[in-house]
């Protein structure tokens, strides 16, 4: 019903940027926050980055000022600008949303993208 498709990770030095996208596609009615986590090898997956359908924005401290989250509502889609990239920023990036369905509109569930890795060498 509902596919959240990720991409635009890779393999990058110390301190280059990446852009990562999540297209949200299927049968949607509204999406309302958005937002991407991180899973490093051996640790729990975690959100780094959340915006809601007004635009606002929350990060955690670890990526503040170097990754920046963005949506195009016309696209379903949530990008992150990803820059001065450190090797601790290494992980599997998963996005997220927050939608309903044109099935059940008032009815919202949390849905994931199937993750794109992102490997910054030192």
């Amino acid at each position: 019903q509902v596919q959240l498709v990720e991409s635009g990770g890779g393999l990058v030095q110390a301190g280059e940027s990446l852009k990562l996208s999540c297209a949200a596609s299927g049968s949607i009615f509204s999406i309302r926050d958005m937002g991407w986590f991180r899973q490093a090898p051996g640790k729990q997956r975690e959100l780094f980055a959340r915006i809601t359908s007004t635009g606002s924005t929350d990060y955690d401290d670890s990526v503040k000022g170097r990754f920046t989250i963005s949506r195009d509502h016309a696209k379903n889609t949530v990008y992150l600008q990803m820059n001065s990239l450190k090797p601790e920023d290494t992980a599997v990036y998963y996005c997220n949303a927050y939608l309903s369905l044109l099935s059940s509109r008032y009815q919202y569930h949390y849905y994931w993208g199937q993750g794109t890795q992102v490997t910054v060498s030192s």
